[in-house]
Protein backbone atom coordinates (compact mmCIF):
# COMPACT_ATOMS: atom_id res chain seq x y z
CA UNK A 1 0.00 0.00 0.00
CA UNK A 2 2.47 2.17 1.17
CA UNK A 3 4.37 1.95 -2.51
CA UNK A 4 0.90 2.12 -4.72
CA UNK A 5 0.56 5.46 -2.67
CA UNK A 6 3.92 6.66 -3.21
CA UNK A 7 3.59 6.06 -7.01
CA UNK A 8 0.11 7.69 -7.18
CA UNK A 9 1.81 10.58 -5.13
CA UNK A 10 4.90 11.01 -7.80
CA UNK A 11 2.19 10.49 -10.82
CA UNK A 12 0.64 13.53 -9.86
CA UNK A 13 3.25 15.19 -9.24
CA UNK A 14 4.84 14.99 -12.49
CA UNK A 15 1.32 16.43 -14.14
CA UNK A 16 1.44 19.49 -11.30
CA UNK A 17 5.77 20.49 -12.30
CA UNK A 18 4.80 19.95 -16.19
CA UNK A 19 3.11 23.27 -16.12
CA UNK A 20 5.61 24.72 -13.41
CA UNK A 21 8.72 23.83 -15.70
CA UNK A 22 10.31 23.22 -19.07
CA UNK A 23 10.09 19.83 -20.50
CA UNK A 24 13.26 19.77 -22.70
CA UNK A 25 13.24 15.81 -22.13
CA UNK A 26 14.12 13.68 -25.52
CA UNK A 27 10.42 12.32 -26.31
CA UNK A 28 10.80 10.11 -28.43
CA UNK A 29 13.86 8.11 -26.65
CA UNK A 30 11.63 8.98 -23.24
CA UNK A 31 15.41 9.80 -21.93
CA UNK A 32 16.52 13.55 -20.55
CA UNK A 33 18.06 16.19 -22.05
CA UNK A 34 22.12 15.83 -21.89
CA UNK A 35 22.64 19.66 -21.39
CA UNK A 36 26.41 20.48 -21.09
CA UNK A 37 27.76 23.72 -19.95
CA UNK A 38 27.65 25.43 -23.50
CA UNK A 39 24.14 24.03 -23.99
CA UNK A 40 22.89 25.44 -20.87
CA UNK A 41 24.14 28.96 -22.00
CA UNK A 42 22.64 28.61 -25.03
CA UNK A 43 19.38 27.54 -23.88
CA UNK A 44 19.39 30.48 -21.69
CA UNK A 45 17.79 29.02 -18.29
CA UNK A 46 19.22 26.63 -15.37
CA UNK A 47 17.35 23.72 -13.42
CA UNK A 48 18.24 23.94 -9.84
CA UNK A 49 16.74 20.60 -8.09
CA UNK A 50 15.24 21.86 -4.30
CA UNK A 51 13.61 19.62 -2.17
CA UNK A 52 10.02 20.15 -2.38
CA UNK A 53 8.08 21.62 0.95
CA UNK A 54 11.18 21.90 3.28
CA UNK A 55 11.23 25.40 4.91
CA UNK A 56 13.50 27.74 4.85
CA UNK A 57 15.45 25.77 2.42
CA UNK A 58 13.18 25.73 -0.72
CA UNK A 59 9.05 26.22 -0.59
CA UNK A 60 6.39 27.80 -1.95
CA UNK A 61 4.42 30.76 -0.94
CA UNK A 62 1.22 31.57 -3.14
CA UNK A 63 2.89 29.46 -5.99
CA UNK A 64 6.01 31.31 -5.55
CA UNK A 65 9.01 29.22 -5.23
CA UNK A 66 10.98 30.56 -1.43
CA UNK A 67 14.21 30.11 0.75
CA UNK A 68 17.32 30.09 0.82
CA UNK A 69 18.22 27.58 -1.87
CA UNK A 70 15.81 29.22 -3.93
CA UNK A 71 17.72 32.55 -3.68
CA UNK A 72 21.10 30.61 -4.03
CA UNK A 73 19.64 29.33 -7.16
CA UNK A 74 18.51 32.18 -8.67
CA UNK A 75 22.00 34.06 -7.39
CA UNK A 76 23.95 31.69 -9.54
CA UNK A 77 21.89 31.80 -12.72
CA UNK A 78 22.27 35.13 -12.32
CA UNK A 79 25.87 35.13 -12.62
CA UNK A 80 25.92 32.60 -15.39
CA UNK A 81 23.44 34.84 -17.24
CA UNK A 82 20.86 33.08 -17.68
CA UNK A 83 17.52 32.29 -16.57
CA UNK A 84 17.01 30.11 -13.31
CA UNK A 85 14.22 27.42 -12.97
CA UNK A 86 12.80 25.40 -10.51
CA UNK A 87 13.36 21.41 -10.25
CA UNK A 88 10.75 20.38 -7.48
CA UNK A 89 12.24 17.15 -5.95
CA UNK A 90 10.16 14.59 -4.03
CA UNK A 91 12.57 12.73 -1.45
CA UNK A 92 12.48 9.13 -2.05
CA UNK A 93 13.86 6.81 0.66
CA UNK A 94 17.45 8.02 0.39
CA UNK A 95 20.00 10.68 -0.38
CA UNK A 96 20.90 7.97 -3.76
CA UNK A 97 17.22 7.45 -4.75
CA UNK A 98 17.45 11.31 -5.20
CA UNK A 99 20.43 11.79 -6.88
CA UNK A 100 19.47 9.02 -9.01
CA UNK A 101 16.12 10.03 -9.92
CA UNK A 102 16.86 14.18 -10.14
CA UNK A 103 20.33 14.14 -11.27
CA UNK A 104 22.00 10.85 -13.70
CA UNK A 105 19.19 8.75 -14.61
CA UNK A 106 15.27 10.40 -14.08
CA UNK A 107 12.50 8.19 -12.31
CA UNK A 108 11.04 5.84 -14.03
CA UNK A 109 7.76 7.55 -14.24
CA UNK A 110 9.67 10.87 -15.84
CA UNK A 111 12.76 9.39 -17.43
CA UNK A 112 12.81 12.95 -19.07
CA UNK A 113 12.77 14.66 -15.88
CA UNK A 114 16.65 15.99 -14.46
CA UNK A 115 17.60 19.11 -12.85
CA UNK A 116 21.55 20.77 -14.10
CA UNK A 117 22.51 20.81 -10.53
CA UNK A 118 21.09 20.05 -7.42
CA UNK A 119 21.86 21.90 -4.47
CA UNK A 120 21.00 21.30 -0.57
CA UNK A 121 23.55 17.76 -0.71
CA UNK A 122 25.60 16.76 1.84
CA UNK A 123 29.30 17.45 1.04
CA UNK A 124 30.61 14.16 2.60
CA UNK A 125 34.25 12.78 1.03
CA UNK A 126 33.36 9.29 2.49
CA UNK A 127 29.71 8.53 1.01
CA UNK A 128 30.97 10.17 -2.15
CA UNK A 129 33.66 7.47 -2.37
CA UNK A 130 31.41 4.88 -0.78
CA UNK A 131 32.01 1.24 -2.27
CA UNK A 132 30.06 -1.76 -2.73
CA UNK A 133 31.00 -5.33 -2.04
CA UNK A 134 32.85 -5.57 -5.29
CA UNK A 135 34.58 -2.14 -4.86
CA UNK A 136 32.80 -0.59 -7.30
CA UNK A 137 32.16 3.09 -6.49
CA UNK A 138 28.28 3.64 -5.47
CA UNK A 139 27.90 7.08 -6.47
CA UNK A 140 29.90 6.85 -9.74
CA UNK A 141 27.30 8.61 -11.60
CA UNK A 142 27.28 12.21 -9.61
CA UNK A 143 30.21 14.45 -8.71
CA UNK A 144 29.31 16.33 -5.26
CA UNK A 145 30.91 19.26 -4.72
CA UNK A 146 30.90 23.05 -3.56
CA UNK A 147 29.86 23.16 -0.46
CA UNK A 148 27.82 26.54 0.46
CA UNK A 149 26.79 26.42 4.12
CA UNK A 150 27.68 24.18 7.55
CA UNK A 151 24.66 23.22 9.09
CA UNK A 152 24.10 21.88 12.89
CA UNK A 153 20.95 20.69 15.24
CA UNK A 154 19.60 22.91 17.51
CA UNK A 155 16.99 23.21 20.27
CA UNK A 156 14.74 25.31 20.90
CA UNK A 157 12.44 25.65 23.71
CA UNK A 158 9.97 27.41 26.15
CA UNK A 159 11.33 29.74 28.79
CA UNK A 160 7.87 29.22 30.86
CA UNK A 161 8.68 25.63 31.05
CA UNK A 162 12.48 25.36 31.03
CA UNK A 163 14.50 27.82 32.62
CA UNK A 164 17.40 26.54 30.64
CA UNK A 165 18.46 23.64 27.89
CA UNK A 166 22.04 23.01 28.71
CA UNK A 167 22.19 19.41 28.25
CA UNK A 168 19.12 16.98 26.57
CA UNK A 169 19.08 14.76 29.61
CA UNK A 170 16.20 17.29 30.75
CA UNK A 171 14.20 15.81 28.20
CA UNK A 172 13.64 12.91 30.51
CA UNK A 173 11.37 14.67 32.22
CA UNK A 174 10.18 17.42 29.98
CA UNK A 175 8.56 16.48 26.47
CA UNK A 176 10.14 17.40 23.12
CA UNK A 177 8.64 17.37 19.38
CA UNK A 178 10.53 16.54 16.79
CA UNK A 179 9.53 16.01 12.71
CA UNK A 180 9.12 12.16 12.56
CA UNK A 181 11.74 9.60 10.86
CA UNK A 182 14.18 12.03 11.72
CA UNK A 183 17.96 11.94 13.22
CA UNK A 184 16.45 13.87 16.11
CA UNK A 185 13.40 11.05 16.51
CA UNK A 186 15.84 8.50 16.42
CA UNK A 187 18.39 10.24 18.68
CA UNK A 188 16.11 11.48 21.09
CA UNK A 189 14.28 7.69 21.56
CA UNK A 190 17.64 6.11 21.28
CA UNK A 191 20.14 8.07 23.57
CA UNK A 192 20.89 7.64 27.44
CA UNK A 193 19.33 3.64 26.79
CA UNK A 194 16.30 4.97 25.20
CA UNK A 195 15.20 6.90 28.80
CA UNK A 196 14.23 10.32 26.75
CA UNK A 197 11.98 7.90 24.60
CA UNK A 198 8.52 8.58 26.43
CA UNK A 199 8.75 12.57 26.37
CA UNK A 200 9.18 12.01 22.34
CA UNK A 201 6.39 13.97 20.51
CA UNK A 202 6.11 13.21 17.00
CA UNK A 203 4.61 15.48 13.95
CA UNK A 204 4.81 15.66 10.45
CA UNK A 205 6.72 18.90 10.17
CA UNK A 206 8.84 21.23 12.14
CA UNK A 207 6.18 23.54 12.43
CA UNK A 208 3.39 21.69 13.65
CA UNK A 209 6.17 20.84 16.37
CA UNK A 210 6.10 24.46 17.06
CA UNK A 211 2.43 24.78 17.20
CA UNK A 212 2.61 22.16 19.42
CA UNK A 213 5.13 24.22 21.83
CA UNK A 214 2.73 27.17 21.63
CA UNK A 215 0.16 25.23 23.05
CA UNK A 216 2.23 23.64 25.27
CA UNK A 217 2.12 20.40 24.22
CA UNK A 218 5.77 19.96 24.34
CA UNK A 219 8.87 21.97 25.93
CA UNK A 220 11.14 21.97 23.35
CA UNK A 221 11.16 21.54 19.39
CA UNK A 222 15.15 19.57 17.75
CA UNK A 223 15.63 20.23 14.24
CA UNK A 224 17.82 21.77 12.28
CA UNK A 225 19.32 25.45 13.12
CA UNK A 226 17.97 26.83 9.82
CA UNK A 227 14.71 25.13 10.37
CA UNK A 228 14.68 26.50 14.00
CA UNK A 229 15.47 30.03 13.36
CA UNK A 230 12.94 30.00 10.52
CA UNK A 231 10.73 29.57 13.30
CA UNK A 232 11.44 31.57 15.67
CA UNK A 233 11.57 34.56 13.24
CA UNK A 234 7.78 34.35 13.09
CA UNK A 235 6.02 37.09 15.46
CA UNK A 236 4.33 33.97 17.05
CA UNK A 237 7.15 32.24 18.49
CA UNK A 238 8.74 35.23 19.95
CA UNK A 239 9.13 33.99 23.22
CA UNK A 240 10.85 30.99 22.71
CA UNK A 241 14.81 30.55 22.46
CA UNK A 242 17.73 28.52 20.73
CA UNK A 243 19.32 26.49 23.04
CA UNK A 244 23.17 25.97 23.46
CA UNK A 245 23.52 22.36 24.47
CA UNK A 246 26.13 19.58 22.67
CA UNK A 247 24.39 16.65 21.72
CA UNK A 248 26.62 13.44 23.00
CA UNK A 249 26.25 10.50 21.21
CA UNK A 250 24.65 11.57 17.58
CA UNK A 251 27.22 11.02 15.74
CA UNK A 252 27.73 14.17 13.16
CA UNK A 253 26.98 17.26 15.17
CA UNK A 254 27.64 19.32 12.01
CA UNK A 255 27.97 19.03 8.46
CA UNK A 256 28.48 20.72 5.17
CA UNK A 257 25.68 21.30 2.66
CA UNK A 258 26.69 21.26 -0.91
CA UNK A 259 25.26 20.42 -5.41
CA UNK A 260 25.69 17.66 -6.98
CA UNK A 261 25.61 17.09 -10.88
CA UNK A 262 25.91 14.36 -13.34
CA UNK A 263 29.53 13.30 -13.57
CA UNK A 264 29.82 13.79 -17.64
CA UNK A 265 29.03 17.71 -16.77
CA UNK A 266 32.58 18.44 -14.82
CA UNK A 267 32.45 21.96 -16.76
CA UNK A 268 29.48 22.98 -15.50
CA UNK A 269 30.71 21.93 -12.04
CA UNK A 270 33.60 24.44 -12.26
CA UNK A 271 31.94 27.24 -13.09
CA UNK A 272 29.18 26.69 -10.45
CA UNK A 273 32.20 25.80 -8.31
CA UNK A 274 34.00 29.22 -8.78
CA UNK A 275 30.66 30.87 -8.36
CA UNK A 276 29.69 29.71 -4.55
CA UNK A 277 32.89 30.03 -3.83
CA UNK A 278 33.05 34.04 -4.22
CA UNK A 279 29.65 33.93 -2.62
CA UNK A 280 31.15 32.01 0.45
CA UNK A 281 34.62 34.19 0.49
CA UNK A 282 33.08 37.37 0.59
CA UNK A 283 30.20 36.90 2.92
CA UNK A 284 27.51 36.75 -0.34
CA UNK A 285 26.43 33.51 1.27
CA UNK A 286 26.16 35.06 4.24
CA UNK A 287 24.23 38.22 3.05
CA UNK A 288 21.57 35.75 1.97
CA UNK A 289 20.89 33.74 4.61
CA UNK A 290 20.50 36.89 7.14
CA UNK A 291 18.22 37.73 4.46
CA UNK A 292 15.69 34.99 5.27
CA UNK A 293 16.94 35.97 9.35
CA UNK A 294 18.65 32.62 9.18
CA UNK A 295 22.44 32.12 11.05
CA UNK A 296 25.56 31.49 8.93
CA UNK A 297 27.95 28.71 9.28
CA UNK A 298 31.21 28.50 7.02
CA UNK A 299 31.74 24.95 5.87
CA UNK A 300 34.20 22.66 7.22
CA UNK A 301 35.69 23.11 3.92
CA UNK A 302 37.19 26.19 4.00
CA UNK A 303 38.14 26.22 7.87
CA UNK A 304 40.61 23.50 6.82
CA UNK A 305 42.45 26.24 4.46
CA UNK A 306 41.13 29.78 5.63
CA UNK A 307 42.82 32.32 8.16
CA UNK A 308 40.32 33.62 11.61
CA UNK A 309 40.03 36.77 9.83
CA UNK A 310 38.79 35.23 5.97
CA UNK A 311 36.36 33.16 8.16
CA UNK A 312 35.02 36.14 9.62
CA UNK A 313 34.52 37.79 6.36
CA UNK A 314 32.58 35.21 5.03
CA UNK A 315 30.44 35.20 8.42
CA UNK A 316 29.68 38.72 8.35
CA UNK A 317 32.45 39.98 10.73
CA UNK A 318 34.74 41.59 9.02
CA UNK A 319 34.11 43.96 5.89
CA UNK A 320 34.97 42.68 2.43
CA UNK A 321 38.69 44.22 1.90
CA UNK A 322 39.12 45.63 5.20
CA UNK A 323 41.57 44.48 7.24
CA UNK A 324 40.19 45.03 10.99
CA UNK A 325 37.47 43.31 12.47
CA UNK A 326 34.39 44.91 13.57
Amino acid sequence: MKSLSRILALLLFAQVILAQEVNDGNELLNRPAERTYDIILDSGYLKVGVYENFPPYSYEVDGEPMGIDIELGRRIAEEMGVEFKVHWIIPDENLGDDLRNNVWKGHYLAKQRLADVMLRVPYDKTYAYMQDSTGEYINEQVVLFGPYQQETWQIAYNPEKLDSVETVAVFQYNPIGVEIDTLPDFYLTSAFGGRMRDKVRHYHKVAEAFEALRKGEVSAVMAMRSEIDHELAKPENEGFKAASNGFPGIGKQVWDVGMAIKHTHRQLGYALEAIVDRLVKTGEMNELMAAQNLRYSVPGYYRAFLDEQAIARAEGGVEFGSSTTK
